[in-house]
């Protein structure tokens, strides 16, 4: 066994032996991540991205102008829109490599999954093109609201890892 590999084998009994200090909530650690925990967390990041728009919409309405402020509340509702599309395909592909390892239960077909996968897609791409014809408002407050789905996730990412190493 080389160095490289002791270093590998170390930092992953390194992680794996990591203490949870969020009550709970998170998982103890690499191989202590579950299904469930993956679902939580795309729920807290849906939250944040809804207490997002609680507070934006109204906040740039008042500052920039109803435009504006139509077309951050059609990113985020994209961006939320995506991250549950994300955890329903997500949790289809974990439910299909539970199903191969438990050959007592079948597997759900994936294809419906998929289907409604790429539809939202190509409605989001509709609604995009519809909003910036129509809402003439800030291009910037879309792509904020585009990208709260990914600053969510970043924040829970980061939440994640604060639990596993502190």
């Amino acid at each position: 066994m080389n160095s490289v590999e002791r270093w590998d084998i170390s930092m992953a009994d390194e992680l794996d032996g990591c203490e949870n200090s969020a009550g709970g909530d998170s998982p103890s650690g690499w191989s202590g991540y579950s299904d469930d925990d993956f679902k939580r967390s795309i729920w807290r990041a849906l939250r944040l991205v809804g207490i997002a728009i609680a507070l934006g919409v109204p906040l740039l309405g008042w500052k920039l102008g109803w435009a504006t402020a139509g077309l951050f509340a059609v990113g985020a509702a994209i961006s939320g829109s995506g991250l549950l599309e994300w955890l329903r395909l997500l949790t289809a592909v974990m439910a299909r490599m539970d199903a191969r390892g438990n050959r007592s239960a079948p597997a759900r077909p994936l294809a419906p999954v998929l289907i409604g996968f790429f539809l939202r897609l190509g409605i989001a791409g509709v609604l995009i093109y519809v909003s910036l014809k129509s809402l003439h408002g800030s291009v910037y407050a879309l792509i904020a609201g585009l990208a709260l789905g990914v600053a969510a996730l970043s924040i829970e990412g980061i939440r994640l890892l604060k639990s596993w190493t502190m």
